[in-house]
């Protein structure tokens, strides 16, 4: 690399440094649903979004080791698509009751490659201001203009922005990642209801939690309604890749017209039967007790937190925020926590705004009454010595 060049990328990264804001890999070791081995250490997490502690589900690994292939060998165009592909997205396409699903590598790569490929056809894309990089990436290389609207401000959107008759598509999140939010449903409607707007919602970490049988919004939206939704499968699901659920047309013309999907190597086989497993346990009655074990915690941690006036976020989700503000505070946080045997990760900008640096805590229903208790009172520890 020429010498200029170099010398821009490490002073790039001696900025983030001095921020406290360098990223780096930490290779660990997942003993179980709950737990980490760190260079030789035992942590309790609570920085996996395994909602359901299905990563560990026996019937989610079995099905892994007792697929009929290690990997997918090329991409669905060509040989990638196996029966363990078709098997799962059509059974996400009956539960969903959308006319098709596309299976993709990553849920990043899902949102990325519909907002690039089908947002040139709209006049506007509307975003969240809190919405994923995916998404923000993906409207970006579609050409069309894409603006940002304040967080859940539906009201104004629609007052100041909508009135055009021309194509809009509102994307937003059915649960917002950093925060733990949910979307407001009833603004979201009403607003989508206009028919010169589209909605498309990143359902990631909503599924396997959210709506009837964890089916997430498209429990609660038609494919009428909602004529765009991705999904997720490393979060609740507790294995890994995305996917669309969309119309039978819209399908076909990302079959042909969408490079995330084209030209990607499918998902190993296996994984797609790993999902399917996870799929099975999620709706079944052993998934509403994970469900329902899962709002316990939630519940006991919130009032736990309460009781010791720490403040944290109203939040009915898995995702919990303790916000602390500067990036120093976040990171010693973090630090102590670890010396307390409990792994939870500081999230700084630009993840998050500037000036809201904070630990994202994620409860599992893996974690038990007593592990969630050692996090709380840990908590109030740290809090004492900042």
């Amino acid at each position: 690399m020429q010498t200029a060049i170099k010398q821009q990328l490490q002073a790039a990264l001696a900025q983030r440094r001095a921020q406290q804001r360098c990223r780096q890999l930490t290779t660990m070791t997942a003993l179980n649903a709950t737990e980490i081995l760190f260079q030789g250490q035992r942590y309790l997490s609570f920085s996996s979004n395994d909602y359901l502690g299905l990563s560990h589900h026996p019937q989610v690994l079995d099905a892994l080791r007792n697929a009929e292939l290690a990997g997918s060998k090329a991409s669905p165009l060509v040989t990638g698509y196996s029966a363990a592909h078709a098997d799962l997205a059509a059974q996400l396409s009956h539960d969903l009751q959308r006319d098709r699903v596309l299976l993709f590598s990553s849920a990043f790569a899902a949102n990325t490659g519909a907002l690039a490929t089908l947002g040139g056809y709209y006049d506007a894309l509307w975003l969240d201001r809190l919405s994923h990089a995916s998404l923000i990436s993906g409207a970006r290389q579609s050409g069309t203009a894409t603006r940002r609207f304040p967080h859940q401000n539906f009201k104004q959107l629609q007052d100041r922005h909508l009135k055009s008759s021309s194509a809009q598509l509102v994307v937003v999140e059915s649960v917002y990642s950093m925060d733990g939010d949910e979307l407001d449903h009833a603004g979201f409607r009403q607003m989508i209801a206009a028919p010169q707007v589209d909605g498309y919602i990143d359902d990631a970490h909503g599924f396997g939690v959210t709506g009837e049988a964890g089916l997430g919004c498209c429990a609660v939206y038609s494919q009428t309604t909602l004529p765009l939704v991705s999904l997720a499968f490393g979060k609740a699901t507790g294995v890994a890749g995305g996917a669309l659920a969309v119309s039978e047309d819209v399908a076909d013309y990302l079959i042909n017209f969408c490079p995330e999907f084209i030209y990607s190597t499918a998902m190993p086989a296996s994984q797609a039967r790993a999902i399917q497993a996870a799929i099975n346990v999620m709706q079944s009655a052993e998934g509403e007790q994970l469900r329902s074990r899962l709002r316990e915690s939630i519940a006991q941690f919130q009032e736990g937190c309460a009781a010791l006036q720490l403040p944290v976020s109203p939040s009915d989700h898995a995702i919990q925020t303790l916000l602390v503000g500067s990036d120093e505070a976040a990171v010693k946080y973090s630090e102590r926590l670890r010396a307390a045997g409990i792994w939870c990760s500081a999230i700084r900008p630009p993840t998050v705004p500037e000036g809201s640096a904070r630990l994202r805590i994620t409860l599992t229903a893996a974690h038990s009454h007593a592990q969630i208790n050692e996090l709380i009172q840990a908590l109030a520890v740290v809090r004492e010595q900042a």
